[in-house]
């Protein structure tokens, strides 16, 4: 079997723990990997590792950082399918999905390269006699990035590019569940020039991420997960005297007034739901119909998500792969069950997909609930599937507050022609991210990503300018130097005499 181990130091280091954690095919339900599960002594020796090399990489030039980082931006082009069928593999999610990941990681691994920009300081001149005052951005130290299963290369690619690009080392702990895309990232690194120790991978579970979280050597902390653990995440780090970025979950709403294009609106919440299983932070799970368009709407859209093709993700045909694992699709699965019962109308029930000759394989359709309550488990919980919920408002008014009580500040849309009702709802929502007549508004590179209330723990977002303040601190230098022309008598350095 094979096995996936560490990379550190810019190698291969084999688990000295002896425990594994199994890594399978989602469209099978076989283990077909296992995966090393550090110990908190291995994670140790990785901080080490990375201090090590922070002494020189944190002192190299921006010339020097941002070559290596050109380097890595060509290979991981020439790379994308290697990248996306590890992806596939172990996720699950279909290639054009797994290459739409690259793709977005590759953002921001552009944005690293015109780092030297981003990283400029201030002066001003002259503030007092002879008083000069100017402020720079250093490093902190080492770094960790916890990143989750739902995209095992992009979300890495969010916080490591910028990392080091600002001179940080960095200590990535992926999710065991889809560990080899990690490792291809490294490795591609360390082919493009990044020095050894600047890059690590460490596998492991609750004990890798707790001993990161404690370890007196780390200095700042990314997270990309649910909120019960982005909550844990904050706490803990904080408590240790860490900087701290924890993204958590969502539950992103779509208003759609009477006045949308309800075709546009049923093509995008389709998409948005249902896209890569709804296994992702930023997936529309909860539509709200305003006015009388509502059963149009639902029919449009349970017409569209029949004809989705969910078959293995290595399947050009597939449109939907499989979640990832068993006991995730069960939970799913029990949202559709037992949401008649709590009041819903079950339009589409995908609880008894599967797929022929791969029965085994952790398969679920596509469902869709039409008028759920507020109080339901399917609408108060990230469901984190290919679940959709739609919920009814008689008013604009009603419909934001509807969303605004919501526990999550993720991400929102509008879909609407009216610009008067769309400029109040991206002032009135309380999300992070707002997407009018866009159903998905995550944020280019050169933005940065994240959200309100129990989504985002911690003052910085992720990527763009918040990304690079928050893996820099600012200094302030005041400096006062005297004229050379009152320098003591009988020495000349040959500056003019002017007073």
């Amino acid at each position: 079997m094979k096995t996936v181990n560490h990379w550190i130091g810019g190698k291969t280091v084999e688990g000295a723990s002896g425990n594994y954690g199994p890594v399978t095919d989602p469209a099978t339900g076989e283990v077909t990997t296992q995966v090393a599960l550090a110990s908190a002594d291995e994670v140790d020796a990785a901080v080490r590792v990375a201090q090590e090399a922070f002494l020189s990489w944190g002192q190299s030039s921006l010339a020097a950082r941002t070559k290596v980082l050109f380097a890595y931006r060509a290979l991981l082009d020439a790379n994308r399918d290697a990248i996306a069928e590890l992806i596939t593999a172990e996720h699950g999610k279909v290639h054009s999905d797994a290459l739409g990941e690259v793709a977005r990681g590759l953002e921001i691994v552009e944005l690293a390269c015109g780092i030297t920009t981003q990283l400029k300081g201030e002066l001003s001149t002259s503030v007092s006699n002879r008083v000069d005052v100017s402020s720079i951005r250093q490093p902190l130290g080492v770094v960790a990035g916890i990143t989750p299963f739902n995209f095992p290369a992009m979300v890495p690619m969010w916080m490591f590019p910028l990392a080091v690009a600002c001179g940080n080392t960095f200590i990535l702990k992926p999710s065991e569940k889809d560990p080899s895309a990690a490792n291809k990232l490294a490795e591609l690194a360390t082919e493009a020039g990044l020095p050894a120790g600047v890059l690590n991978v460490l596998h492991g579970d609750k004990v890798a991420v707790d001993a990161l979280l404690a370890h007196p050597g780390v200095s700042a902390v990314s997270f990309v997960g649910s909120t019960p653990i982005a909550r844990h995440i904050h706490t803990t780090a904080s408590a240790n005297g860490k900087r701290v970025q924890a993204l958590g979950g969502a539950k992103n709403h779509m208003l759609v007034l009477p006045d949308a294009d309800l075709d546009a609106a049923a093509d995008a919440a389709v998409s948005a739901a249902y896209g890569s299983a709804g296994e992702r932070c930023m997936a529309i799970s909860a539509v709200v119909a305003v006015g009388s368009i509502a059963d149009e709407l639902v029919e449009k859209i349970r017409e569209r998500a029949e004809k989705i093709k969910i078959g293995p993700g290595n399947d050009p045909a597939s449109e939907m792969g499989p979640l990832i694992t068993a006991a995730h699709r069960d939970k799913v699965a029990s949202y559709v069950t037992g949401a008649a019962a709590q009041g819903a109308d079950v339009v589409l029930d995908g609880t008894g997909y599967t797929v022929e000759g791969k029965e085994n394989g952790h398969w679920i359709g596509l469902s869709l609930l039409d008028n759920v309550k507020t109080d339901s488990d399917a609408y108060r919980d990230e469901i984190f599937g290919p679940v959709l919920c739609v919920l009814r408002a008689d008013t604009y008014e009603e419909g934001v507050a509807l969303i605004n009580a919501s526990p999550f500040g993720n991400g929102t849309a509008i879909f609407t022609r009216d610009g008067g009702a769309a400029r109040r709802f991206q002032l009135e929502i309380q999300a992070g991210m707002v997407g009018v007549n866009v159903p998905i508004p995550v944020p280019v590179g050169y933005h940065s990503f994240g959200g309100w209330k129990d989504s985002l723990f911690g003052d910085h977002h992720i990527y763009g300018n918040d990304g690079i303040h928050f893996y820099t601190r600012g200094k302030v230098v005041t400096t006062r130097w005297p004229d050379p022309a009152d320098a003591p008598a009988g020495v000349d350095l040959g500056f003019p005499r002017n007073h």
